[in-house]
C-alpha cells in the first residue's frame, strides 16, 4: 500500500493516528534518518558547504557522507575531517525542536524508541536514556579499530582539543585517538561493518527493550514509524510489520516523505502519511491536545 496524501487523507490520518497513539498500551517508536533530515540536519547542499568549503575545494567531496568514506591519505588529515564532522553533527548542536515536539508527544505515555540514528538528539531532546535504543552506535564514541576490548570511549575532550589544534587540514600526530589497552588507532563507534563494537551499554538497550517488547505482547500498541528508509529495514521496518501481523490489536503507521507504505498483509491496521516529519509531528501534537 503506497498513496500520496491529499489534505482531506491526511487529516483524517492525523486523527486516526492521534486516536491510536491515545488509545494504546505502548508505543514503539522507530527513528530513521528521515527524522533527522526533516530536523534540519542534511549532510549536503548549504550546510555542508558552510562547514566544510576547505574539504571540498581540496579533496573534492560535495556531502559529508562521501567524506566519511574519503581515502585520506594520512591519519593527521582522516582525523581533521573527522573531528569537525563530529562537532557539527554531534558536539555544535543543542535540542532540536522536532524531536522536543516528538518527546512532548510521547510525554506519560507507555513508549519505547529504536533508532538507527547516531546524531544524540533523542538524549539532547531529554528523552528518557532508558527508552532509548541506539542500535548502530554514536557519534560522541570511539572504539577500538581493531576490537580488543568490548568498549567504547567518550570523545568530546579528543574532538575539542582536535578541532582547535588543527592546521593545514592536520591534526598534531600526537593527538589521533588511539586504544588505552592496546595502542591501535581507533574508530569511530558506527555500524559499518563486523568490527562494529556492541559495548555494555548497548546489550544493556538491548535487554530493555527486549523487556518492553515481552511486557506488551497482544496488547494494544501503536508501531510509529518515522522516516525510515531502505537502507537497513531489517532493523526496524521489518520487525515492524511483522510484529503487527502477529498482534491483531496493533496499529503499523509509517510518515515518510516519499516513502510511506506497508504490506498488504496489515493493509487494515496501516496508516501510510506522505509528508513531511516536522509538519507530521507537529499536527499529531496538537491533534492529541484537542482529544
Amino acid at each position: 500500500m503506497n498513496r500520496a496524501n491529499n489534505k482531506e487523507t491526511y487529516e483524517r490520518d492525523i486523527a486516526r493516528v492521534a486516536t491510536a497513539i491515545d488509545t494504546a498500551d505502548a508505543v514503539f517508536v522507530g527513528a530513521g534518518a528521515g527524522l533527522s533530515t526533516a530536523a534540519g540536519f542534511t549532510y549536503s547542499g548549504e550546510r555542508f558547504e558552510r562547514a566544510f568549503a576547505d574539504f571540498r575545494e581540496s579533496y573534492g567531496f560535495t556531502d559529508m557522507y562521501s567524506g566519511g568514506f574519503y581515502p585520506f591519505v594520512t591519519a593527521e588529515e582522516h582525523w581533521a575531517f573527522w573531528s569537525r564532522y563530529i562537532m557539527v553533527n554531534r558536539y555544535d548542536l543543542g535540542a532540536n525542536p522536532l524531536y522536543v515536539q516528538l518527546r512532548k508527544l510521547l510525554e506519560g505515555r507507555d513508549y519505547f524508541v529504536l533508532t538507527t540514528n547516531v546524531d544524540h538528539q533523542f538524549q539532547l531532546a531529554d528523552f528518557d536514556r532508558r527508552r532509548l535504543f541506539y542500535m548502530q552506535g554514536d557519534y560522541g564514541l570511539f572504539q577500538c579499530s581493531h576490537p580488543c576490548c568490548a568498549e567504547t570511549f567518550d570523545n568530546e575532550a579528543a574532538v575539542r582539543a582536535m578541532v582547535e589544534q588543527r592546521r593545514d587540514m592536520r591534526i598534531p600526530s600526537e593527538l589521533i585517538p588511539r586504544c588505552p589497552h592496546c595502542g591501535r588507532e581507533m574508530s569511530m563507534n558506527l555500524r559499518s561493518d563486523n568490527t562494529f563494537v556492541q559495548d555494555e551499554g548497548w546489550y544493556a538497550a538491548q535487554a530493555r527493550y527486549a523487556e518492553f517488547c515481552r511486557r506488551h505482547k497482544g496488547m494494544r500498541t501503536v508501531f510509529l514509524e518515522l522516516g525510515v528508509g531502505y537502507n537497513t529495514p531489517v532493523i526496524i521496518k521489518y520487525p515492524f510489520w511483522q510484529e503487527t501481523i502477529a498482534n491483531p490489536q496493533a496499529t503499523y503507521v509509517c510518515a515518510n516523505l516519499g516513502e510511506a507504505v506497508a504490506p498488504r498483509e496489515i493493509e487494515g491496521r496501516s496508516i501510510c502519511i506522505n509528508a513531511d516529519l516536522a509538519r507530521v509531528i507537529e499536527d499529531l501534537l496538537q491533534s492529541l491536545k484537542s482529544q
